[in-house]
Order: structure tokens, then C-alpha cells, then sequence
């Protein structure tokens, strides 16, 4: 295949792959946010300390990040169809992709979090502030570079979730090598496909990591 042929191709899958992406990083952090949070509020000597909910969410986020992307995809097709009326597409793809990534995201929510200065939140405490005041004024603002860091590598997790997704009726860059580089034995295709892909990680990876010096020293300076 000539680069004119190939040229179409490959920017039609990158723009599906960058649109998938961005909705289920979207939608997984919505989903994971509040389910990190949820894990370390509830723990022992936690706010809101609950053992049986900290169990029983701990239990379905190892579970969801247990399975196999590729079986989970298979598994979701019912309640993919139900949700947007198609398990094929770009648009489909998101239902999969962020319920696959929700789990995976709330745990490093749930690291990020734990490592925050209990100091912090025993001197908002004492002042009166509710637990609301102190996820919002203490343990995300103090939590935010790491949450940008574990957003960065969730998004490249979706990179990777995406490609996959292209063996099952997903489009973008993934379904793109596997029809026109594995199928048709194009090894040009396969190598330049695996070329975008590098780039497109390299650059997500290289803004997250401006962000998160950005926002470290914004923290220095203000403390």
C-alpha cells in the first residue's frame, strides 16, 4: 500500500482512536474519582470508616481490574448494545473502554489520596470543617499532582485498551493494523500504525509529566 492510500486510513484511526480515548478517560474518571475517595474514606481510621462498604468496593474494583480487557470487551456486548444500540464502533468502544479502566483508576485515586499529610486533614478537623470541606479543600488540592500522574498513565492505559478494542469491531489505529497490516500481510502499514501509537503515548506522557512538575512547584510556592 502507497502512502497516499495509506495516508486516509491512518488519520481516520488515529482521530477514532484520540475519540474513544478521551470519552472513557472522561467518563473513568467520573466513575473512578469518587470510588477512590469512597476506598480511602471508608477505610479503618478513615472519615467515614465503614468496613463492610470499604470490603465490598475493595472487592468489586479487584475484580474489574482482574479480568482481561479482552474478555471483559466480549462480556460487555449485551450491555454495550443496550447502552448505545451497537457493540461496533468508535462510539460503542467507549462503554467497554471506561468500565475497563473505572477500576484501575480508582486505585491509583485511592494511592494518591492515602498519601496525603493526615496533619492536614486533623488541623481542617479541628477547625470544624465537614468531610465534604476536606476532600475538597485538602485531600484533592493536595492530592492533584498525583491524581494528574495517575490520569496520564490511565489514558495510556486506554491507548492500549483501544488497539485491542480493534479486534472485536472497534475502530481506530488498532482495528486499522488488523485490517489492513496483519490481514493483508502489509508490514509497512503494521510498522507505521505502531509508529503513531509510540508518538501519541510519548506525547500524552510527556504532558502529564509538564503538569505534574508544573503543579509540584505552584505547591512549593505556595507553601
Amino acid at each position: 500500500m502507497t502512502w497516499p492510500e495509506m495516508q486516509p486510513l491512518l488519520v481516520q484511526g488515529t482521530l477514532d482512536t484520540l475519540y474513544m480515548v478521551l470519552w472513557a478517560t472522561v467518563v473513568s474518571v467520573l466513575g473512578g474519582l469518587p470510588l477512590g475517595l469512597l476506598l480511602v474514606l471508608t477505610d479503618k481510621g478513615g472519615l467515614l470508616q465503614n468496613t463492610p462498604v470499604n470490603k465490598t468496593v475493595g472487592v468489586v474494583v479487584n475484580i474489574g481490574r482482574s479480568l482481561p480487557f479482552i474478555i471483559l470487551l466480549i462480556a460487555l456486548i449485551p450491555f454495550t448494545k443496550l447502552v448505545v444500540g451497537t457493540f461496533i464502533g468508535p462510539t460503542a468502544m467507549i462503554v467497554p473502554l471506561a468500565i475497563g479502566a473505572i477500576p484501575f483508576f480508582a486505585r491509583l485515586v485511592e494511592t494518591a489520596v492515602r498519601e496525603v499529610d493526615h496533619g492536614l486533614v486533623e488541623a481542617v478537623q479541628s477547625m470544624g470543617g465537614s468531610i465534604p470541606t476536606i476532600v475538597r479543600k485538602v485531600l484533592l488540592p493536595q492530592a492533584l499532582p498525583s491524581l494528574v500522574s495517575a490520569v496520564t498513565t490511565t489514558v495510556i492505559v486506554l491507548i492500549g485498551y483501544s488497539a485491542m478494542a480493534g479486534a472485536v469491531g472497534g475502530e481506530g489505529l488498532g482495528s486499522k493494523a488488523i485490517t489492513y497490516g496483519y490481514q493483508r500481510f502489509d508490514t509497512t502499514f503494521m510498522l507505521v500504525t505502531v509508529a503513531i501509537l509510540i508518538v501519541v503515548v510519548s506525547a500524552v506522557q510527556l504532558i502529564g509529566d509538564g503538569a505534574v512538575r508544573l503543579l509540584a512547584r505552584r505547591g512549593r510556592t505556595a507553601s
